[in-house]
């Protein structure tokens, strides 16, 4: 066996929230630490994690909200990062938060948690619905067979949460054991013996068995060159091991766990009484059949455009810009530099064309921020409610052509309202794959609302080939653009497994919680980048940079997409901001400066061209500088290609309008 300088792994003062997906861990986490909370991202991924502080055993403990997961041995990042967290920070007791409703579940994770050898604590959340089912469970009893304290909640109303407070002190090590394999037991054995001293070395073991040598990323942490140096030996013996089975290992080792829960569901839970389906269980199961479901899927994206993308980008975003910040604030700010500041370099870097604060605030708190609200409070809702995975489970055939599953049809329908809220709401995606495809379609053909709103000012009082043309190449260009990016990316599409809640009445002071949490940290992570990028801009226009390219686009924007030579400035004030580009174009047709021909190429090019400096720098943060870099030259080469061919076939006389 290894030798390592240390002897043991010291469990830090953290209590860690684990459970399913949409079984209530935000609220009880929420009952648990008050109101100071802190949401960030996990070291070197896109996946949030929650902390906070609260009182148990007579001190203050480190609260961490995990993402909901279905298993310890990762298929997702959400799951990565959560086995990660737990291996690398050990805390001293894990929460396990759990739908009442589905113990058979529940108790799969369980029994995968038990192999961590850390305190546990089972809160059996949603009860009241489970009671509602005709669902009893005797607690004591599982308790008893699980070797840990099991308390019924109800994290909405706040019932047992005070016997949830008292319990966390009296957290245990879970005794209950898994009958594997034979075989597979030896194998476990085996590996335990190469591995340095570890708590959770069987747990492992089993990892690195089923091919998974991940782990030694949190691994490494702290027991560094010792388990380096048995990595090899753990990977011949498991491939050796592995190749002596029919059936995957973690297939049969995951037939004997549903075995072993489904044994102790059946010794806790009785069904009593008679169980009647009310009129909102009715509406849940209708969500998800082909009719009525789809009618709720398109009132469900009219209303998410109507509330994000018109209420919130362009009724609150006019109230913000033209009321507040064009009205008061930037002539009062303005006034107050000019007194204040004599440096007349200075002065243009707060408030000239590329402010540090007529730019760069007031594109992040007018422009963005009411939209970002908008949409925090309609994704919460559909969230709490329910709607949220029937949703993304009626729209899955129609991603899959493009290598996604149905959880992508919510930052592709939030692009509509805002390209640059949508990049950030990828992190519901699974897969690093399926991320970056998500980003390349919303920066190459996702036009946002106030953008949309100009390019349909355009098209009115033309022939209906123009928009037909413009519309059909755009949803053609995403769609094979799509299936490509599948074929070509390293990966595969994620499993689309998804929990399915009831149906139920959002929680108004959740919402506000969940809501006011997500705000918080947009102010803190998306708003420096919005000043950095107008820096960078202030920079490049000091230098004469901004002139530079404009020159060199003007003989690609005249004679290869037989545009007017001020389309130029379009198409860099576009880079700016998307809705001044387009609202450019708007005033070339306006003044007859363009054909038909030329409008129809314009709306192609535009409509695919280069994100705005908000998209681009929030695409940085969230995939990576070189990423985002291959994203734009792609993207930037694909519309000026696309914009060139079709302005070749109007002069070839292929189409006329």
């Amino acid at each position: 066996m290894h030798e390592t300088t240390l002897d043991k792994v010291v469990a830090s003062q953290s209590i860690v929230l684990v459970g399913n997906p949409n079984v209530g861990k935000s609220v009880l986490f929420g009952k648990l630490t008050g109101r100071y909370v802190t949401v960030s991202n996990y070291p070197g991924t896109t996946v949030d994690v929650s902390r906070g502080s609260g009182w148990f055993m007579g001190q203050q403990h480190q609260i961490i909200d995990t993402p909901g997961i279905l298993s310890l041995y990762p298929k997702s990042e959400d799951e990565k990062v959560t086995r990660d967290l737990l291996i690398e920070e050990r805390p001293q007791i894990i929460l396990q938060v759990a739908d009442a409703k589905n113990l058979n579940r529940t108790l799969l994770l369980t029994l995968e948690l038990a192999l961590l050898k850390i305190p546990m604590v089972l809160a059996l959340n949603i009860s009241d619905e489970a009671r509602e089912r005709g669902i009893e469970i005797e607690t004591e009893l599982l308790s008893k067979i699980l070797g840990i304290p099991v308390i019924e909640t109800v994290g909405i109303t706040g019932e047992g949460m005070s016997d949830l407070r008292r319990a966390i002190p009296k957290a245990q090590v879970p005794t209950v054991t898994v009958n594997l394999l034979s075989e597979i037991k030896q194998a476990i054995e085996s590996l335990t013996l190469l591995l340095p001293p570890h708590p959770a070395k069987e747990f492992i073991a089993e990892t690195f068995l089923y091919g998974d040598s991940s782990i030694t990323i949190p691994l490494s942490h702290f027991l560094g060159n010792s388990l380096l140096s048995c990595l090899k030996q753990c990977s011949d013996r498991s491939q050796m091991v592995r190749k002596r089975f029919l059936r995957p290992i973690s297939l049969l080792t995951l037939d004997s766990r549903h075995q072993k829960a489904g044994e102790i569901r059946a010794q806790v839970t009785q069904l009593t009484g008679q169980i009647h389906s009310s009129w909102i269980q009715k509406i849940g199961k209708w969500a998800m059949q082909p009719w009525p479901g789809y009618l709720f899927v398109a009132l469900a994206l009219f209303f998410m455009y109507e509330f994000v993308g018109v209420f919130g980008a362009q009724y609150l975003v006019g109230l913000m810009e033209e009321g507040l910040f064009n009205k008061i604030l930037n002539p009062a700010v303005t006034k107050i530099v000019e007194i204040s500041i004599p440096i007349k370099f200075i002065q243009e870097m707060i408030i000239g064309p590329y402010g540090l604060f007529t730019m760069a605030i007031t594109y992040a708190l007018a422009l963005i921020f009411p939209i970002v609200t908008c949409f925090f409070l309609f994704f919460g809702f559909l969230e709490d409610s329910g709607y949220l995975p029937r949703l993304a489970i009626m729209l899955d055939r129609i991603f899959r052509i493009m290598g996604l599953n149905g959880k992508a049809v919510l930052p592709m329908i939030l692009g509509l309202g805002c390209d640059t809220m949508a990049t950030l709401t990828t992190r519901v995606l699974d897969t690093k794959k399926e991320k970056i495809i998500v980003c390349l379609l919303l920066t190459l053909s996702v036009p946002c609302s106030a953008q949309l709103g100009a390019m349909l000012g355009m098209v009115a009082g033309l022939s209906w080939k123009v928009f037909a043309i413009w519309l059909g190449i755009v949803i053609g260009s995403m769609i094979l653009v799509g299936w490509g990016a599948s074929k070509l990316l390293p990966g595969i599409r994620s499993p689309f497994l998804m929990e399915i809640p009831p149906i139920r009445k959002p929680q108004f002071y959740n919402l506000f919680k969940k809501v006011r949490a997500r705000l918080i940290w947009y102010v803190r992570e998306a708003v420096p980048m919005f000043m950095l990028g107008t820096f960078i801009l202030f920079v490049s226009d000091k230098i004469g940079l901004l002139r530079i390219i404009k020159k060199l686009g003007n003989p690609i924007v005249v004679n290869f997409l037989g545009l007017p030579e001020k389309a130029t400035e379009s198409f860099i004030i576009g880079f700016l901001r998307r809705d001044y580009g387009a609202a450019g174009f708007f005033m070339l047709a306006q003044n007859g400066l363009m054909n038909a021909a030329q409008i129809t190429v314009a709306l192609v090019v535009i409509t695919l061209f280069m994100p705005c400096i908000a998209q681009f720098f929030v695409t940085i943060k969230e995939r990576g500088l070189k990423t985002t870099l291959l994203i734009a030259a792609f993207v930037l080469s694909f519309s000026l290609g696309i914009g060139g061919l079709v302005n070749w076939i109007f002069k070839a006389g292929w189409i006329q309008l």
